[in-house]
């Protein structure tokens, strides 16, 4: 008689194989780090998401006219939604005269009340010239009033990730209730590129006029040959003088958020200089692309002596550029599988080991399905592992 075990399943075994490797170094390699002379800070790798550097980045925060990312991302997804319009024309209150003008001692777009303007321009107001009356302009016409738009602010935030952030105005003006963190700002950052990147151009415009009046953009890296094509700058007393950056180097793109600095100069500098260090010590390294097959798998009693492992999304990793060389991926299943097996099961998975990091496990599949012998097939198999050691 057949013993049950060579007509259905043979027992498992763990395999192991390294798909890629290096000889053990002498010591481990150590991430890099850096200090910050800013207040909080983080520094984040744009396809990935690995922060690369952080500094009291979940801390609440003023973050002054930064917030008027949030104000304009609003206004893009009312665009996107078909409940506002580039062309819509809107006239300045009394109210955005007088609360966003440059009596108030903030920056301004110079508009006059009962001016009618495009909402493109003054999209450009708040984001080249980051003027507060702008601002107020679009929250009422958004919303009726700025407080509504504000708490608008607030509910969107929380539906695209940010974790702790309250909005009592769209003009970043200090306020105890008025708060973010690094850490939103930069999901905020990620989010507006990737949502609307027609719109996020704006963001590297040098210069906007308005009733002739020429302003500059005040992001101070703009005018730098850094790869920096927003964002959006901060500054009260409180806050201290603050930028949330994005810089793309070829294929890559960092987003770094900074705050409580000293002076435009110290700003310009030190955000410089993170940014930087960002692009200097990580890189990023593909290790598979989405549905790529990584080994094939040894089948028990089917049709097919193996069955390749795919995995599913694609993988790419950003480390530290001198821990390449340490860093091992190996696959691994328990096998050989029983028949039969249906495509899309998993099988394996992808463990990949980085010094310095837990390890980073990944789902394999079957790519295709295998059926199960017949009878007569699963005998023959079992004879030829008796006779042979066979296992298929």
């Amino acid at each position: 008689m057949i013993p049950r075990a060579f007509l259905s399943f043979r027992p498992a075994v763990v395999l192991l194989a390294v798909l890629a490797s290096a000889l053990p170094a002498v010591a481990q390699t150590q991430a890099p780090t850096i200090e910050t002379i800013g207040r909080e800070a983080i520094l984040v790798d744009f396809e990935t998401g690995a922060v690369l550097f952080e500094k009291d980045a979940d801390k609440r925060m003023p973050p002054a006219s930064m917030s008027k990312i949030m104000t304009s991302y609003v206004i893009y997804q009312r665009i996107h939604d078909n409940r506002m319009k580039l062309d819509d024309i809107l006239t300045v209150s009394e109210n955005a005269w007088r609360k966003g003008g440059a009596k108030t001692g903030g920056s301004t777009m110079f508009l006059n009340p009962g001016e009618r303007v495009k909402v493109e321009n003054l999209l450009r107001g708040v984001v080249v010239q980051s003027g507060n009356d702008a601002c107020i302009v679009l929250a009422e016409g958004a919303s009726g009033d700025e407080r509504a738009f504000a708490d608008d602010m607030t509910a969107l935030g929380k539906k695209i990730g940010l974790k702790d952030s309250n909005l009592t105005n769209s003009t970043g003006w200090p306020d105890p209730d008025h708060y973010m963190t690094a850490r939103d700002l930069a999901t905020l950052s990620v989010r507006l590129i990737r949502d609307f990147p027609d719109h996020y151009k704006t963001y590297a415009e040098r210069s906007f006029s308005h009733n002739g009046i020429a302003q500059g953009n005040r992001n101070p890296l703009i005018y730098k040959d850094v790869g920096v094509d927003g964002i959006k700058t901060g500054h009260t007393q409180e806050a201290g003088y603050g930028l949330t950056a994005s810089a793309k180097r070829g294929e890559r793109r960092l987003i770094l958020v900074v705050t409580g600095l000293k002076s435009m100069n110290e700003r310009s500098r030190e955000s410089e200089r993170l940014m930087e260090w960002g692009f200097r010590e990580f890189n990023n390294y593909a290790l598979f692309k989405a549905g790529e097959k990584v080994a094939d798998a040894d089948v028990w009693l089917g049709i097919a002596p193996k069955v390749p492992m795919m995995i599913g999304d694609g993988v790419t990793l950003t480390m530290p550029r001198a821990a390449r060389k340490d860093m091992k991926v190996q696959y691994s299943y328990r096998g050989p599988i029983a028949a039969p097996v249906a495509k899309g099961q998993p099988v394996g998975k992808v463990t990949v080991t980085v010094p310095g990091r837990p390890p980073l496990e990944y789902p394999l599949v079957a790519g295709d399905a295998v059926p199960a012998l017949g009878l007569t097939g699963r005998l023959k198999a079992a004879l030829r592992h008796i006779l042979w050691g066979e296992s298929g």
